[in-house]
């Protein structure tokens, strides 16, 4: 199995002889994101000052509100709008250009909704970088290397320890937290596994089959060999995205996991994206997220 493989039907594993090809990853994911210098030209000196500008009205449009909340786009709203889909403050509202005041309350197809635009950040995590929650104000914490990302309240999607390394994905997108991190997620992860030994055939042919750990029996949907790489180095596909298990599977059957990286995550992959470096996803990336 490659390290970078998703679930393409066309590049199946070769089973026992082969394992799986390194193909290229998978394409419509967004480049790094990086700063760049704006530059301005003074011109025209002697025109006349520019008169003062308004002071911002703390009032926003209700399509404007409701496409910052993440709901949809400014011409869906109005449209949700228009067919009385949308309350403020118990009061249905279809007048177009309506203007909400703090502390209205917005209801979207009768969920309450914030003006907070939703943001996701994908990081390449790197090692000795905690998701624990003890320690959120420290340089060893995964939040300081996206803290420059968005300034609302980012949380990790899922946990990972310490030595994992791999994708990880924030939001400040509550749903999208819980969908992705609740027991009955199907979303697809592979793992690339190095073992301190070779995994001999007869133990790659038991976790196929499926192993008990802690009274539960744990099913992969794909394991194999690495193709071109010594024996140690294992693919494994899972929907589980607690790392933990990804570990027991092996040290199970008596072997210790060197090292353990996530190189796809629900359809995302590493591409263009450097360890330890992050960068925002596109909106198609968004949607597919959300139609797992």
């Amino acid at each position: 199995m490659s390290r970078h493989q998703g679930n393409d039907k066309r590049n199946p594993g070769s089973g026992r002889q082969g394992g799986f090809k390194k193909d290229s990853f998978s394409r419509g994911n967004a480049p790094v994101r990086s700063n760049s210098a704006g530059f301005s030209r003074n011109e025209n000196k002697s025109a006349q000052p520019k008169a003062k500008a308004k002071p911002e009205s703390d009032e926003i449009r209700l399509n404007r509100y409701i496409s910052n909340s993440g709901m949809c786009s400014r011409r869906e709203a109005d449209i949700y709008i228009h067919s009385g889909n949308v309350m403020v403050n118990g009061e249905v509202v279809t007048e177009m250009g309506y203007k909400v005041k703090p502390g209205d309350v917005v209801k979207f197809d009768g969920a309450t909704i914030t003006p907070e635009k939703k943001v996701y950040v994908l990081l390449n995590k790197p090692k000795n970088f905690s998701t624990s929650a003890d320690g959120v104000r420290s340089n060893e914490n995964v939040l300081s290397l996206v803290k420059n990302a968005s300034k609302s309240q980012l949380q990790a999607v899922g946990r990972m320890d310490k030595t994992t390394t791999g994708l990880l994905l924030f939001t400040n997108d509550t749903e999208m937290i819980t969908k992705f991190t609740s027991a009955n997620q199907r979303s697809s992860k592979l793992y690339h596994v190095s073992l301190d030994k070779n995994l001999k055939f007869e133990d790659l042919e038991k976790i196929k089959k499926g192993l008990y750990i802690d009274d539960h029996k744990i099913f992969v949907e794909e394991i194999d060999y690495i193709e071109n790489e010594a024996k140690s180095e294992i693919g494994v596909k899972m929907k589980t995205a607690n790392v933990k298990i990804v570990r027991k599977i092996f040290e199970e059957l008596d072997y210790n996991v060197i090292k353990l990286d996530r190189v796809t995550f629900a359809g995302l992959t590493k591409k263009n994206l450097p360890r330890g470096n992050w960068r925002f996803l596109t909106d198609q990336e968004v949607i597919n997220l959300k139609n797992f």
